[in-house]
């Protein structure tokens, strides 16, 4: 197939060589920096003007990653009391070019025919009661490194009827740090390791440990979930859409044996939610949002 040099998954920081800034832009306040707690390479991207400070796949709007993995990972970390905002431009069966937007800024889900804005919302520490939690709220001082995985294939087919094709380009506003994304058809649990899947037979579900190389560190005699955050977005389960990206439990292997996290299935919707929803196949215009990182 075509696709075959992407299966079983892609390591797309290692494929494009982010390094060397040859198939890849950077713009403003980026910079590799080693993190000692990842053991790594992570790349800080910050700035106040959230459009003069990115990292861009591939370097220039005319090309396309061509990257046609269901699933999008990242694995990344919102920077202490900051926004940030990351653009994904996806291709459908169709040949029109979508836009998939998610922001702390965004306070409320937008859609046209061709953008998408999610808000995304940061979890603050357990029993700590601010206003972090809330849409457009800035992330909060205790970020926790995130393993975020979109659904590229449902985000389009819930959202606007359509068929994905392709990841044609990513950009990574401030203010972020990101340790890699990878694409893959296959669902990693980041928590379950090699011999608990063997021994679950996790592959009969669809369900794979993260691959070495995109995975986070845990020491010896701590769990995955208790350090990091795992957000799967659409949740499993979900037939309409939700109104924002966030952590909903702490992860596939959370207080329970199971290895795979039963999400809670959305059973009520409340009024406003119903009437947002009611727009997502409608051409609006979405509100301006400052300091948008666009092309």
């Amino acid at each position: 197939p075509p696709a075959a040099w992407q299966r079983p998954y892609l390591n797309v920081f290692k494929h494009f060589r982010v390094e060397e800034w040859k198939r890849s832009a950077k713009e403003g306040d980026v910079a590799a920096l080693t993190d000692a707690r990842l053991k790594g390479t992570v790349y800080r991207i910050r700035g106040s003007l959230l459009a003069s400070n990115y990292l861009q796949l591939p370097w220039t709007g005319t090309q396309s990653l061509g990257l046609v993995g269901r699933y999008l990972y990242l694995l990344f970390r919102p920077m202490p009391r900051k926004h940030f905002i990351v653009h994904l431009d996806v291709a459908t069966q169709e040949n029109q070019v979508v836009r998939i937007s998610f922001s702390t800024l965004f306070k409320e889900f937008r859609s046209t025919a061709t953008w998408l804005q999610f808000p995304f919302v940061c979890g603050a520490a357990e029993g700590l009661a601010n206003d972090h939690g809330l849409p457009g709220a800035a992330a909060p001082a205790d970020t926790h490194w995130t393993c975020l995985v979109l659904d590229l294939h449902s985000i389009l087919s819930l959202y606007l009827s359509r068929s994905y094709s392709h990841l044609k380009s990513i950009r990574l506003c401030s203010n972020l740090l990101v340790k890699n994304l990878c694409t893959s058809d296959l669902l990693f649990d980041p928590g379950v390791t090699f011999s608990k899947a063997r021994q679950a037979d996790l592959a009969d579900h669809g369900v794979a440990p993260m691959p070495r190389e995109m995975a986070f560190p845990v020491p010896k005699g701590q769990k995955w979930h208790d350090l990091y955050d795992y957000i799967r977005f659409p949740p499993e389960g979900s037939e309409l859409p939700d109104d924002s990206i966030r952590k909903i439990c702490s992860g596939p292997a959370a207080a329970s044996e199971d290895p795979v996290c039963q999400l809670p299935q959305m059973v009520t919707l409340t009024k406003a939610v119903q009437d947002r929803l009611s727009l997502v196949h409608q051409i609006t215009s979405p509100r301006a949002v400052s300091l948008l990182c666009m092309r």
